[in-house]
């Protein structure tokens, strides 16, 4: 019974409610021209704000630090210890000037490999990548025709046993820009250990502007050399293989980290040890009550060319042709 009161009620109030709901006003004219006539450009830039950032980016990393940033990703299962490390960038450095040799290849130390040749001839040991240079007609040649390589190399370890090593050289597509852009494609190639994925850095060299600025050479990560600061090329050692360094070492060092990092004996938990020519880790000190263990050797002991006296320096004057033609 109370049910057939209650619609009748309800019906009675429908109207009133139906008048108190809001209504949408209508569009206006532009708005419905508006509409009718989408703009493209904004279209473009409401689909682009939504969409996940362009990976522009060639080479990839499993990480950014200092551990994880220094492996290839394709190649890399986890982080080698120390003594790894050292072998894997040891065999590294030996493979790329060798095979660069033999194939009559022009390149060059750079950066911190270059600073631990002004040292003693060897590798930082607590460095985590390499680098080497190449000039940009260099690299065109090299994504030309050795892109994508693999090469096998019959290496070296601490205990002097001989493992069998296979490295790739991957070109950079992007090498022949070669301006800085938005700073993801500064490395132009690199020289991969197909094992665990350490990597050399190879950077190429340029004159961006010989217009305005003739005989100045730079990389996309805004190293700047005059060429005859990188030429004529002087030839020595690294690690016990002939090696290639620009002519005034000396300047390109202190210019790039100051005359301190010629001076500075401890760095990083290494200590040098002038009496072994040995950057030593200091744990070893503590551990050995401040003896070390026996240096690696190389095959050849190693000498700066600026400390070899009067004696004419072994360069490669073709480079200094390439360089002005």
């Amino acid at each position: 019974m109370k049910f057939t009161y209650l619609i009748p009620t309800t019906l009675a109030l429908l109207p009133t409610i139906l008048l108190a709901a809001p209504t949408q006003p209508e569009p206006t004219l532009a708005e419905r021209v508006a509409a009718a006539n989408p703009d493209p450009e904004a279209e473009a830039e409401a689909k682009t704000s939504l969409q996940a950032p362009v990976d522009t980016k060639y080479f990839h990393e499993p990480g950014g630090d200092d551990e994880l940033g220094h492996y290839d990703i394709r190649y890399f299962k986890e982080p080698v210890s120390y003594e790894v490390r050292g072998e894997t960038l040891y065999n590294l450095i030996r493979s790329y000037l060798t095979v660069f040799r033999e194939k009559d290849i022009e390149t060059w130390i750079a950066h911190g490999t270059l600073l631990g040749w002004w040292w003693n001839g060897k590798i930082m040991p607590w460095d985590w990548d390499l680098d080497t240079q190449v000039s940009a007609s260099t690299l065109t040649w090299l994504g030309e025709n050795l892109n994508m390589t693999f090469h096998d190399y019959t290496g070296t370890l601490s205990d002097g046993s001989s493992v069998q090593k296979k490295y790739l050289l991957d070109v950079n597509p992007n090498h022949v820009e070669r301006v800085r852009g938005d700073g993801q494609n500064v490395i132009d190639a690199r020289w991969i250990d197909t094992e665990n994925g350490l990597f050399i850095d190879i950077t190429g060299l340029a004159e961006t502007n010989p217009s305005m600025q003739p005989g100045i050479w730079s990389c996309k990560n805004f190293h700047r050399y005059r060429t005859r600061d990188l030429y004529p090329l002087r030839e020595t050692e690294f690690e016990g293989v002939s090696a290639m360094v620009p002519y005034s070492f000396d300047r390109i060092l202190t210019e790039e980290y100051s005359a301190r990092a010629l001076t500075k004996t401890e760095h990083l938990g290494h200590r040098w040890i002038p009496e072994q020519k040995e950057w030593v880790k200091q744990d070893t000190l503590t551990r050995f009550g401040g003896r070390t263990a026996a240096p690696r050797t190389v095959d050849h002991a190693h000498i700066p060319e600026s400390l070899l006296g009067d004696g004419e320096p072994k360069t490669g004057l073709k480079n200094l042709f390439k360089a002005v033609r």
